[in-house]
């Protein structure tokens, strides 16, 4: 099993300083988002990881080469961000005019995926991670770190509504004796 999982959400891109729901439409990095990849790259100098996973959209393969890690990532298909379906490209305040009940984390988007539906991929990457002796490494996606983060500690994928984790922001999930835990998060 892996020792730590470290994730890293990809750097700035117009639709994320905006709020724009952003799953495939494949966005690059705002300049501040190359600076933030810059800056991630110092931060995770000196580690070492047995498995390196990166989604596939451009914005996570940046932040990673940015990193120091292009080289060494694996792409997984399994760690691209929520398909918001019918609500790309839309703010959450755009959304709650038409749909003012609207929750991601309950309702999912429609043409796009359930709750469960993310739960189960971002399962299938925990999975990989856990036939890995040492440190591991994903760079990835807001929500969908999120929804790892709360599977990663045994909870429901609603549970992932509690961990904000801002552009370029490291987290370090790890375990104390048995348990799961958040050893570092970087809002």
């Amino acid at each position: 099993m892996a020792d730590r999982l470290f994730i890293v959400r990809h750097g700035e891109t117009e639709w994320s300083r905006s709020g724009q729901h952003t799953s495939f439409t494949d966005l690059p990095l705002t300049e501040h988002g190359v600076q933030q990849g810059e800056v991630v790259r110092g931060k995770l100098e000196g580690e070492q990881f047995g498995l390196v996973l990166c989604s596939p959209l451009l914005r996570a393969r940046e932040t990673c080469r940015l990193a120091g890690f292009g080289d060494a990532a694996e792409l997984c298909d399994d760690l691209h961000e929520w398909n918001y379906g019918e609500y790309e490209g839309l703010t959450s305040a755009r959304i709650w005019e038409t749909r003012p009940d609207w929750v991601l984390w309950r309702d999912g988007c429609p043409g796009g995926e359930s709750p469960a539906q993310v739960g189960a991929r971002l399962d299938r990457v925990l999975e990989r991670f856990a036939a890995v002796d040492g440190d591991v490494l994903a760079f990835a996606h807001g929500h969908s770190l999120r929804v790892l983060t709360a599977r990663w500690l045994t909870m429901e994928v609603a549970a992932g509504a509690h961990f904000k984790l801002a552009a370029a922001a490291i987290g370090v999930l790890g375990h104390e004796r048995s348990t799961p835990t958040i050893d570092r998060w970087s809002a």
